[in-house]
């Protein structure tokens, strides 16, 4: 997910555009549509460029009509995708359900979106945030991205006790600030 489609960046223009600036409405729907063209082009078949083209002007409508009822303290991404999903729901209802087994079995791209899943990112987002740079990059790498110590060395010129001490000790720092209720 590039930064121009991270749950923080949509959220701010659908928020600008909330509150009438419509630069920002055009920015959020040109974004919108190219996640959804990726999001419908892999759940209904590359052959059907017509209808993923449909469901992407059906779903931006829809936005459109509802963008009134979106709840400002909640995640954008998550209240989008709901409409998406229902969307591609419908499609697949009106066309014999020939992918239906697998809408409700791949839903790895919204999953990114989930309500959870992004409060649990910000969550560490801010955790990490308050420790040393070199540590928050160690505990990504190793952690959070699952990259090797020996290739996270690598990769910063470190020795690999280096890397093990410092996820190590950003990890301990972590739990006191948790601990001490931060």
């Amino acid at each position: 997910m590039t930064s121009a489609h991270s749950e923080q960046a949509l959220k701010m223009l659908m928020l600008l555009s909330l509150d009438g600036d419509e630069a920002a409405y055009r920015r959020l729907l040109v974004t919108l549509r190219t996640l959804l063209v990726g999001y419908y082009g892999g759940r209904i078949g590359t052959t059907a460029k017509s209808d993923t083209e449909d469901l992407v002007q059906e779903t931006l409508l829809a936005l459109h009509s509802r963008r009134a009822t979106y709840d400002r303290e909640r995640p954008f991404t998550a209240w989008f995708f709901s409409i998406a999903r229902y969307k591609l729901i419908d499609h697949h209802r009106k066309h014999g359900g020939r992918y239906k087994a697998e809408i409700e079995l791949d839903e790895d791209i919204e999953d990114d979106f989930r309500e959870d899943a992004i409060s649990a990112h910000m969550d560490v987002e801010r955790l990490l945030n308050g420790l040393p740079q070199r540590q928050q990059d160690l505990i990504r790498q190793v952690k959070l991205e699952g990259q090797s110590v020996a290739d996270t060395a690598s990769r910063t010129g470190q020795s690999e006790s280096a890397v093990k001490v410092g996820v190590h000790r950003g990890i301990k720092a972590l739990a006191a600030r948790l601990r001490g209720g931060m």
